[in-house]
């Protein structure tokens, strides 16, 4: 009998790599450079996984839309400079669950960041993880998270069931993407929302390391 695929999907900032540092330098510099005061850290990190228009918008709705896109085209050049000086590191235990996934013949795995193709791509070569994921979905092609639209890409393009797919996530956005496309949900609790928030927004689990993480993903699929 043949098996079904099975999906995987990540986001990448707050779930597989630990940005942190260079989002909320970038955020500074931009709007430093702009003249407007900076928000508090955590009002940044919270808008992680975003497009950047969405984030901005989110960050400062009373400014102008001129101005947030100057902080938008600010932030993006400041990323750059700082990505091209060190490199995010990946979470611990990350490389080698995507490894153990990745050498399951039925399981595909894919990417649904709020990334540019530019920067995603940067990151997967610096990190040795070219070909490691069959679908990848960026900001440039599609709606801010939570629209399900990178997800239902992903599907369309491996031909995965939403039945037999599971979005994985550190962000409520990433949670009510997955849950709008049918997939399964787990949160993980290093990133940058809340456990309580991730439960709140329908995690169907929530995992404190990727150990944890690969066993809640054989828990979906014994009862997929």
């Amino acid at each position: 009998m043949t098996r079904p695929l099975k999906l995987v999907v990540f986001d990448v900032d707050g779930t597989l790599v630990d940005s942190q540092d260079h989002i909320h330098a970038a955020m500074a510099h931009a709007f430093v450079a702009n003249g407007v005061p900076l928000p508090p850290r955590s009002d940044i990190l919270s808008i992680v996984g975003l497009s950047l228009p969405e984030a901005m918008t989110r960050l400062v709705p009373d400014l102008p839309p001129a101005v947030r896109s100057d902080l938008v085209a600010a932030y993006k050049n400041s990323f750059g400079h700082l990505r091209a000086g060190r490199l995010s590191p990946l979470f611990d235990g990350a490389a080698d669950a995507l490894a153990k996934l990745g050498a399951r013949p039925e399981v595909l795995l894919g990417i649904a960041t709020g990334k540019s193709r530019r920067g995603l791509s940067h990151i997967l070569a610096a990190h040795g993880l070219e070909g490691r994921f069959v679908t990848t979905q960026v900001a440039d092609d599609h709606p801010s998270k939570p629209h399900p639209a990178m997800l239902d890409a992903a599907l369309a393009e491996t031909g995965a069931e939403p039945g037999h797919a599971v979005m994985v996530g550190d962000t409520t956005y990433d949670i009510e993407m997955g849950r709008a496309a049918g997939c399964h949900t787990v949160g993980v609790s290093w990133g940058y929302h809340r456990p309580a928030a991730l439960a709140e927004a329908g995690a169907g689990q929530i995992v404190d390391d990727f150990a944890g993480l690969l066993a809640a993903i054989n828990r979906i699929w014994e009862m997929a």
